[in-house]
């Protein structure tokens, strides 16, 4: 049975910033899920979503309230996924950016430290976005999709809790899911009117038998990578 994320982690984040800040009145904790890290071609994309979480009067934390339907990705539709994805950046009080790494900075600095690429530039992002909204706004913590911490290099001290299935079991890791999926595959779909022959549209990258095929009949495309076994 699926079950809806919740936001259990993220307000526990938040109570222990309040605990340890009694002025406090309200926190961001970022939610942080990555796509496209098994492709064949085109960038990794990872998403940062800042959920916001105010102190009540009691001390107790609650976060804020989110459009209806935000899941892991993976568990939706295509269209159920443009959908939240839309009311997502419908919402103008809502916080998150995306940020990405080429193919060729993946042949470059390898696919592990690529993540950590895309990774700084969706938290810069959102980290100048929270200081626009409020100057003294606290970041409680980051939520990480996964095993592998590709962001806490260089962040200081912001504590990162990484989770595995936490884009299934968080809602602020899994509105980031959503929103790095449904862009990147509109830029792989983007990039399939430029060269059909790879079948973009349909494998978004991945390695698909279609995909391969095509790589042995027509060679690499610049947006794959080139360093990794493609054939």
């Amino acid at each position: 049975m699926v079950v809806d994320p919740t936001a259990v982690d993220e307000e526990r984040l938040a109570a222990d910033l309040f605990a340890a800040h009694p002025d406090a009145a309200r926190a961001a904790v970022i939610g942080v899920d990555e796509v496209g890290r098994g492709a064949l071609a085109g960038p990794v994309l990872v998403g940062a979503f800042a959920l916001i979480v105010h102190r009540r009067a009691d001390g107790s934390a609650r976060a804020q309230v989110l459009p209806d339907g935000i899941r892991d990705s993976k568990q939706l539709t295509a269209k159920r996924r443009a959908a939240v994805s839309a009311a997502l950046r419908a919402d103008e009080d809502l916080i998150w950016a995306t940020g990405s790494a080429a193919a060729v900075e993946i042949d470059e600095v390898g696919i592990g430290a690529a993540l950590g690429v895309a990774a700084r530039r969706a938290l810069e992002s959102v980290g100048r976005r929270l200081e626009e909204t409020d100057a003294q706004l606290p970041i409680a913590g980051i939520i990480l999709d996964g095993n592998l911490d590709f962001v806490t290099d260089g962040l200081g001290p912001v504590p990162v809790l990484v989770r595995v299935k936490a884009d299934q079991d968080c809602v602020s890791a899994a509105a980031a899911s959503v929103l790095a999926k449904v862009e990147r595959d509109s830029l792989m779909e983007a990039l399939d009117r430029t060269a059909p022959a790879y079948a973009w549209a349909s494998n978004k990258g991945y390695g698909s038998a279609a995909h391969r095929a095509a790589i042995a009949e027509h060679g690499l495309h610049p947006e794959h990578r080139s360093t990794w076994k493609l054939a």
